[in-house]
C-alpha cells in the first residue's frame, strides 16, 4: 500500500483568521463548531484538502501538520516506536469520517496518520 499525504492541518491561536486564506487564496471553508474545526477545501484536484483549528490538549510543539494514510494505525504506531518516534496522541476517531494518531519523529517534528472510515456503498 502506498502511504501519501492526505490532509493538512494548521494549528492556530485564533481558527476564525482561516478567512484569510479564504480571501487571499479563494479556498471554501466550512465551520465545524462541534469540532471547533474549520475544514478547508482548496478548491482543486491537483492538492490535498486540510483543516484549521485550535488544540486544546497534548503537546502540540508545531503550528502545521500533515496527515499520511494508513491502512493499520496500531500497526504503524508500533512502527513509529520501533523506529524511534514517539507517540503524541494515542489514536482517536473522528466520527463519520476516520481515525487518527499523532506522533513526533525522531527529530521531534509532529505529524498525523489517518485511516479513512469505510465508504457507504451507496455515496
Amino acid at each position: 500500500m502506498a502511504n501519501p499525504v492526505v490532509h493538512w492541518e494548521f494549528w492556530s491561536k485564533d481558527p476564525a483568521a482561516a478567512e484569510f486564506y479564504a480571501e487571499v487564496f479563494g479556498w471554501n471553508i466550512r465551520h465545524i463548531p462541534e469540532m471547533n474545526y474549520r475544514m478547508v477545501h482548496t478548491e482543486s484536484e491537483d492538492g490535498i484538502d486540510g483543516g484549521i483549528m485550535q488544540p486544546d490538549e497534548g503537546p502540540w510543539p508545531a503550528q502545521l501538520a500533515f496527515y499520511i494514510s494508513v491502512d493499520d494505525i496500531a500497526e504503524y504506531q508500533d512502527r513509529i516506536t520501533a523506529a524511534g518516534g514517539t507517540l503524541v496522541v494515542e489514536e482517536q476517531e473522528v466520527p463519520g469520517m476516520g481515525w487518527f494518531s499523532l506522533f513526533a519523529d525522531p527529530e521531534g517534528r509532529v505529524l498525523g496518520i489517518w485511516k479513512e472510515a469505510p465508504r457507504d456503498e451507496e455515496e
